[in-house]
């Protein structure tokens, strides 16, 4: 437990620069940008040149960018991120009203893909190089080159316009009816999580590959244990530290993906709102969606972190 102690503090102090890159980086994006907050807030009244410098030396807009990015940390320290110049209300609140149900897609997804990934990878390796081997490996290298948009909208066509089983869009809030949440809320996790399960399947299968070819498994075998005790209880352990690896990253690649499909779905999430204020040129909410979208991406991969401490003893034992 010493070593785990260790080594979590040691990438909990990491993340202090990190997080202190990604908001100096979205702040400079931000403020290099087309965008100007002014002008967003006036939007369609004509405002006079007066009127737009007063609404910048109000809000700060006119301070050197130096005073800005310190008053902008210091606001998100205090859990301020700021307030959108066209609804008029605190980013805070928008955002806490659409990450919940970004959350579910994206966890729902990931459930999806690592369900499916440890099937398939699992069954192609214990098949290795017969028929439902080739099979899998052909499935999930056309999972791999089909970007998530575009299963979104054969999904639509075929299983929602086509047969009717699901929705074209909108969203059921689980507490009215959950399984009217789960009819909404299928074809976009399934959407976006089809193609990290295809790359997912093809890391398992090669860990799991290497990992029964080694001589504790044969001699496990040959000695009577059960083929599937061996693999539930062993192999599967020793294979998965690569994967949760990888699992790490593909959670980043859902919190993105979801942006697109939350469009395409009409869902109310973090990637609609964010669509929304690059449309609408609110340059507060953009930010306020970025950073906790990098906010919640570092607590993640932080928790895969420990997952991989927790199924490797070597990196114990390293620290």
């Amino acid at each position: 437990m010493l070593a785990i102690a260790r080594i979590l503090a040691r990438r909990i102090l990491l993340l202090v620069p990190l997080m202190l890159g990604i908001v100096l980086f979205v702040f400079l994006v931000m403020r290099f940008s087309d965008s100007d907050p002014a002008s967003a807030f006036f939007q369609g009244a004509n405002p006079t040149p007066e009127q737009l410098h007063r609404f910048r030396e109000e809000n700060g807009l006119l301070d050197p960018l130096p005073v800005r990015y310190v008053a902008f940390v210091g606001e998100l320290l205090r859990g301020d991120l700021g307030t959108g110049v066209l609804v008029r209300t605190p980013v805070l609140d928008q955002v806490t009203t659409a990450l919940p149900l970004t959350l579910q897609l994206t966890f729902l997804g990931l459930g999806i893909a690592v369900v499916l990934s440890l099937v398939l990878g699992v069954t192609a390796a214990i098949h290795r190089d017969r028929a439902l081997d080739q099979i899998i490996r052909v499935v999930s290298l056309t999972g791999v080159a089909a970007p998530s948009f575009w299963l979104a909208l054969l999904m639509i066509q075929y299983l929602a316009v086509g047969r009717g089983w699901f929705p074209t869009g909108g969203y059921v809030n689980p507490a009215d009816s959950f399984s009217g949440w789960l009819r909404t809320m299928t074809l976009p996790a399934l959407a976006l999580s089809l193609p990290v399960a295809a790359q997912l399947t093809r890391i398992v299968r090669t860990a799991v590959v290497e990992e029964l070819d080694k001589d504790y498994v044969r001699t496990a075998i040959g000695s009577g244990l059960p083929p599937v005790v061996v693999v539930g209880r062993n192999v599967l352990r020793n294979a998965l530290i690569n994967p949760l690896t990888v699992l790490g990253l593909r959670v980043g690649y859902l919190l993105g993906g979801a942006v697109v499909i939350e469009t395409i779905f009409s869902l109310p999430g973090m990637g609609k709102l964010m669509i929304d204020a690059v449309k609408n040129g609110d340059p507060a909410v953009v930010q306020g969606v970025v950073i906790t979208t990098a906010v919640g991406f570092v607590i993640v991969n932080l928790a895969i972190d420990i997952l991989h401490l927790l199924v490797n003893p070597r990196m114990r034992s390293a620290a």
